[in-house]
């Protein structure tokens, strides 16, 4: 296609050529026949051939327009797709570093410069240099000394250009950035606009927006500040070249070293010239910004994901689930181990265990170790003996399921939602999988059912209902090592009652960790893991824990007692 099209470029450049040589030649041979008749069929036949080369230039332009788009459309949404899959395998630890629409920004606009860059960059510098060369190529035969004259006043056209090229390039940059930054903050204001809402703080948000819009404005202005003088540069190039031309040209007429024939078809290529001169400018602002959005789009590709599957990986077979903490090390900064050190305990096959403790010492974190979400600084983790860095991520991943403290739902319906769990999941274990979250029966009750669409983030479901489905999405997967991140908080009383026993019911024959402030949610737990700032501190029953009256029980009369 790139080829296609640059050849049908390069007839555009040669037909917009071809015109003013045969208005030369048609003009000269004019002069020189006193017969009217002939004069007239020559003039038919040239009209004829212009006509011809009309058509052709037409035919090409329209396969520029059309199919080039095309080309450039399709090369935009390649590298868009290719953006997007990169960021699907990026680690969570590239997240906690990054702010979405900051990635939004790069993966939508820089993409769209580039596609634009690729259409338009190799046609338009193919016809300008076509054009450019050709009509040169006439002015000198027709007349070197003023053909000489404009290539000497070239330099300093191209020298002014690359100087005004340079200050577009910084205020671009500086463009992309702060529309990031508006993006950014048109995300998180819409995002939460229920909070915002809530705290009345409407004016607080357009403040914020303003002062992102504003800077955006101050840098778009910069940029067309220097644009416009870049605009005034080449236009103004091409009107004094044109001045020139009849200047001097009137006066080698006046001398007999020029005819008019050759001064009307010097006019003709000098306004062929003006066309490789915008080219050229649109160019070089299509390369500024596109290779600006190229540098941003490769330093996201450049990244490299933190957690990735080591050549000899294989798959994991279906666990019997025993989980083993092998002096594990871990924190969230490189070469860190802030969050645990040295932190070794094993889970049964099968067994039901709970993490308790107080807030932030890790609970969630050791979870999130288990389907590699992070990797460890120092130690193992291992399934069923295997090193869970020896196996694939997605064989992990497939086997164990998560449901989030962070609740997240798509925008779509209830259905979708659900069958993320497994795409190939029947209508009827859909339905099984939201009866044990306790779910069935308020999906039953939206005005479509299973068909329901709950806006985005599921907006227009209670943080009861979304809770839920993110259960029910989880025992859909039906994995074998089950991961609870305080899956119930959210939850009234009565559901979460309802979802305990079909947890209980679920963790038969399968392993399952619960993460839980509401301590009433494990007291069934085969295990209770007590997690402190110096590690596992207390393991055992409820019973066990209770009558030792340590940790666990002062937790468990603190929230008695609330």
């Amino acid at each position: 296609m790139l080829s296609a099209d640059i050849a049908c470029a390069i007839l555009v450049a040669a037909t917009a050529v071809a015109l003013p040589v045969c208005a030369n030649l048609v003009t000269k041979r004019l002069l020189t026949i006193s017969d009217a008749g002939e004069a007239n069929a020559l003039i038919l036949t040239v009209g004829a051939v212009m006509l011809g080369l009309l058509a052709v230039q037409m035919v090409a332009v329209f396969f520029v327009d059309y199919r080039g788009h095309v080309m450039g459309a399709r090369i935009e949404a390649a590298v868009r797709q290719e953006l997007f899959d990169h960021c699907q395998k990026l680690s969570f630890s590239f997240y906690d570093r990054q702010r979405t629409g900051q990635l939004m920004s790069r993966i939508t606009g820089d993409s769209l410069w580039l596609g634009e860059l690729f259409h338009h960059g190799p046609e338009d510098v193919s016809i300008a240099i076509l054009k450019y060369g050709g009509a040169m190529l006439v002015l000198v035969y027709i007349d070197p000394v003023l053909a000489g004259l404009i290539l000497l006043l070239t330099p300093a056209a191209v020298a002014y250009a690359l100087h005004f090229n340079r200050r577009m390039n910084h205020a671009l940059e500086r463009s992309k950035q702060q529309i990031a930054g508006v993006n950014e903050r048109l995300e998180d204001s819409l995002a939460g606009i229920r909070v915002v809402q809530s705290f009345a703080n409407e004016k607080l948000e357009r403040d914020r927006f303003a002062l992102e819009n504003e800077r955006f404005l101050a840098s778009r202005a910069d940029g067309y500040r220097s644009e416009a003088w870049f605009s005034v540069g080449t236009e103004s190039f091409a009107q004094f070249i044109t001045i020139l031309v009849i200047v001097i040209g009137g006066i080698r007429i006046v001398s007999s070293a020029m005819t008019v024939a050759d001064l009307l078809t010097f006019l003709l290529c000098v306004a062929v010239l003006v066309d490789p001169v915008k080219r050229l400018a649109n160019f070089v602002r299509l390369w500024q910004e596109g290779y600006t959005g190229f540098v941003r789009a490769m330093e996201i590709l450049d990244i490299e994901p933190d957690i990735v599957d080591r050549p000899d990986a294989r798959t994991l077979p279906v666990p019997k689930g025993e989980i083993r903490f092998e002096d594990v090390s871990f924190g969230y900064e490189a070469d860190s181990s802030d969050v645990f050190e040295n932190l070794s305990f094993a889970i049964a096959p099968g067994e039901f265990v709970a993490l308790v403790g107080p807030s932030g010492v890790g609970k969630s974190t050791l979870c999130s170790l288990i389907p590699r979400f992070y990797d460890v600084q120092a130690g193992s983790i291992l399934i069923d003996g295997a090193d869970i860095r020896d196996v694939t991520l997605s064989s992990l991943r497939q086997h164990v399921g998560v449901v989030q403290q962070d609740v997240y739902l798509f925008a779509g319906s209830v259905a979708d939602n659900l069958r993320y769990g497994r795409w190939d999941a029947t209508d009827t274990e859909v339905e099984a999988a939201a009866r044990a979250a306790n779910a069935h029966d308020f999906i039953m009750a939206l005005p479509g059912g299973y068909d329901t669409e709950i806006g985005q983030r599921g907006v227009r479901l209670s943080g009861g209902q979304r809770q839920r489905l993110t259960i029910a999405r989880a025992f859909l997967k039906n994995p074998a090592i089950l991961i609870f991140d305080e899956a119930t908080s959210a939850l009234d009383n009565e559901s979460e009652r309802a979802v305990q026993q079909a947890l209980l019911g679920l963790a038969k024959g399968r392993t399952t960790i619960v993460i839980a402030h509401r301590l009433s949610t494990v007291r069934h737990a085969d295990r209770i893991l007590v997690l402190s700032a110096d590690g596992i501190v207390e393991q055992g029953r409820h019973e066990d824990l209770m009558a030792r009256d340590g940790i666990y029980a002062g937790l468990h009369s603190v929230q008695a007692s609330m």
